[in-house]
């Protein structure tokens, strides 16, 4: 595109032609382009790895009984991903098209289920039965004792000394029985136990945000009685 520009002086008037760059104008067509290029590689690549994705939902059941198996571990093998099954046994999980999902439980074989590649879609549904894990103890043979008169001798040639009474003393003192509560971990039943307190408090406030004690106007009453009666004030040691 030109332009005609008249410019005067004393001896002549010069007639200077301008033009907008060309070069401008094609770099700003090539970021276009590259722009329009990126975004049409992105949309399909982000497809591409949609279509990998599946939401992998089903139930967990013991296979004699056909009830749901609760809590069982769901864990994409070889990776740090994993879910667990609710009290039903109902699980939901995300993985890709060929990866192997391992279902444990204790008492329980071990399970894999592998995400078919050519599944279509982006939903599975599945029931992963689960069998018993039979473990057969080494045979234990108890012996009687001969006779009764027998038992009696044995019976009465038991050594009990002074020394396993203040043994057995020691050992179900208040104090002993302190250290071992203090250092000993929670078994399954209380893990459980505790697990489903915490789901209940969930639960209790499910659609709705937690309430929060700053906003609780009965606390901030509370703590300016106390700040009025002193409560806060370090007593001075008698």
């Amino acid at each position: 595109m030109l332009f005609a520009r008249f410019y005067s002086n004393s001896e002549m008037n010069i007639i200077v032609f301008s033009k907008f760059s060309i070069f401008d104008e094609l770099m700003k067509k090539i970021i276009l382009i590259i722009g329009i290029l990126a975004m049409a590689f992105g949309l399909h690549a982000q497809k591409k790895v949609n279509d990998n994705v599946v939401q992998v939902s089903g139930i967990i059941m013991t296979s004699d009984s056909l009830g749901g198996l609760a809590y069982a571990t769901v864990a994409v093998k070889g990776t740090s991903r994993g879910t667990y099954a609710n009290y039903e046994g109902f699980f939901s999980i995300v993985a890709r098209k060929g990866e192997t999902l391992v279902f444990m439980s204790l008492g329980f074989e071990n399970k894999e289920y592998v995400i078919p590649e050519d599944h279509q879609g982006n939903k599975l549904t599945i029931v992963q039965l689960m069998t018993a894990d039979a473990y057969n103890l080494p045979e234990t043979v108890i012996f009687p004792w001969p006779s009764r008169e027998n038992l009696r001798l044995e019976f009465l040639a038991l050594d009990v000394t002074n020394d396993l009474e203040e043994r057995a003393k020691e050992n179900l003192s208040k104090r002993q029985l302190a250290a071992i509560g203090e250092s000993m971990v929670m078994d399954g039943n209380e893990n459980n136990d505790l697990y489903l307190r915490q789901q209940a408090q969930k639960f209790y406030h499910i659609g709705q945000t937690p309430p929060m004690q700053i906003f609780n106007a009965f606390a901030w009453a509370e703590f300016i009685k106390s700040w009025k009666n002193g409560d806060f004030k370090k007593k001075k040691k008698e």
